[in-house]
């Protein structure tokens, strides 16, 4: 009897959320791993193609189902045209690998075949379906299309971008890994020899791996492994795995792993350890379990992705485009991402909210007098006594110099906008204290509110910086409601 491999394990993480596309998506991985058995078994040529063909078949079938889904919601946008494009290039491309024989045996051909449909399809699905289904359920929940792209492309951004990659560099290995050791397995090596071998070959990854018994006791670790975690070796053997990584200590956790290892053999998801000098480490583990040729389990192989550095280095960066460096206040590019949330939130709920522009007095003076540190200690008190008195669910954004944005977001009236702008203006003119000499600003705030002064982000900032302009004609250390001429 063949025993199977599976390369690509199904995972919630792929569902889309879309029944109809999640049992295709499944169907196509089973057709992976089937080829990935017949390759891992050294099968006849004629094998390989019949079920080449069969998937090929069915992902044909797959795409023109999986595109009548999303043309009921984006025929007319240009990232329906895109996607299906990217269909049309998997088949040739996917066709033109399998035919690049020169020099490859056919083994090496279905290995090449192998890699690039784990790699397609992992981005096809974390990515462009997931983005694809996310647009189109903001679009059901009453949305529009193009604030439904914008929230997908938020979610889609950034973190979950690293994981893809992650993904893929785990699926590499653990396709060759696996691959390697049933080829050992069919030349009736002893499992130790295999686990010696592998250990051989996972010497130089730069991926953790440890090779544990079937009780979970490390027997054999990679050099990466001890660095990683800060353990000398002497450390390591011997000891349970969930001794070294507290991530793997998790009841629930530890079920939905068990569970999964009984019923395939294979799991893979995120942890949280803490290394020997207590760092916190975010890692993408992918489990696999050895067995004998009695079927028994004999050893576990765990290969851990550090990637809490690249989350930190790439929050970090998005953090850095989206703030004020000096109040670390939301610059003028999130602010933009803030209204139009508002504008959606506001009319999907019928609610209103309220612009209100905001350019200190007195400003100039102090900063050209006690200098630029003194202008600076200045902004950061302002900016720090707004954001003490607006509510959770509002945004304060310095766009520049003196300038700030504040939104209030769901107020009932436009007297509960003005008690927040009176309190607002007489918390500013408070004197500020900065070496030892104490200083006085005001404020000048233009309001406009959505959607009665109007309905998209430009012409409210546009009304609210008139509004403002106003103030300051009608004496300063005001609020003037917009007013059209």
């Amino acid at each position: 009897m063949t025993e199977s491999i599976d390369v690509f394990p199904w995972n919630k993480n792929f569902e889309t959320g879309i029944a109809q596309i999640d049992e295709q998506h499944q169907v196509i991985i089973k057709l992976i791993n089937k080829m990935a058995t017949y390759i891992g078994n050294q099968s006849d040529t004629h094998s390989l193609d019949s079920v080449f063909t069969e998937l090929t078949n069915y992902t044909i079938y797959h795409f023109e189902s999986e595109e009548l889904v999303w043309e009921k919601y984006l025929s007319a946008d240009s990232s329906f045209d895109e996607h299906k494009k990217a269909h049309e290039r998997f088949i040739s491309e996917v066709c033109e690998i399998k035919q690049q024989k020169e020099g490859k045996s056919n083994q090496q051909i279905s290995e090449d075949v192998l890699s690039f449909l784990t790699h397609w399809l992992a981005f096809h699905i974390l990515d462009s379906d997931m983005r694809m289904s996310k647009v189109i359920f903001a679009i059901k929940s009453g949305i529009a299309l193009e604030a439904a792209k914008q929230s997908a492309d938020k979610e889609m951004s950034g973190v979950t971008k690293i994981m893809i990659d992650t993904t893929l560099s785990m699926y590499d290995h653990l396709c060759i890994r696996t691959l390697d050791l049933k080829r050992e397995i069919n030349s009736r090596k002893k499992t130790e020899s295999k686990l010696l071998l592998a250990a051989g070959v996972f010497e130089n990854t730069l991926e953790a791996i440890c090779i544990t018994d079937e009780n979970s006791l490390i027997i054999n670790a990679n050099p990466a492994f001890y660095q990683s975690t800060g353990y000398l070796e002497q450390e390591v053997i011997g000891k349970h795995i969930g001794v070294l990584k507290s991530g793997l200590t998790d009841e629930r956790l530890l079920g939905s792993i068990w569970q999964q290892l009984d019923e395939k053999d294979h799991w893979s998801g995120e942890i949280n350890s803490r290394n020997k000098d207590g760092e916190i480490q975010s890692e993408w583990l992918a489990l696999s379990t050895i067995r004998n040729e009695k079927n028994q389990i004999s050893n576990y192989i765990g290969i851990f992705s550090n990637i809490s550095r690249l989350i930190k280095n790439q929050l970090k960066l998005e953090h850095i485009a989206h703030h004020d460096p000096l109040t670390e206040l939301p610059n003028r590019l999130l602010l933009a991402d803030r209204m139009e949330q508002s504008i959606a939130n506001a009319k999907r709920k019928k609610e209103r909210f309220a612009v209100c522009f905001l350019d200190l007095d007195g400003f100039k003076p102090v900063n050209d007098f006690y200098g630029h540190d003194t202008g600076d200690s200045l902004l950061c008190e302002i900016a720090q006594r707004i954001k003490n008195i607006v509510r959770g669910n509002d945004t304060v954004a310095r766009i520049g110099g003196d300038e700030f944005v504040v939104l209030l977001n769901e107020i009932q009236s436009t007297d509960e906008s003005e008690t927040f702008l009176a309190r607002l203006l007489e918390e500013i003119t408070r004197p500020i204290l900065i070496n030892h000499v104490a200083h006085k600003v005001s404020a000048s705030i233009g309001v406009a509110i959505y959607p009665d002064d109007g309905n998209d982000a430009g012409t409210l900032l546009r009304y609210s910086d008139e509004a403002m302009y106003e103030a300051k004609r009608q004496g300063k250390a005001r609020y003037q409601r917009y007013r059209s001429q």
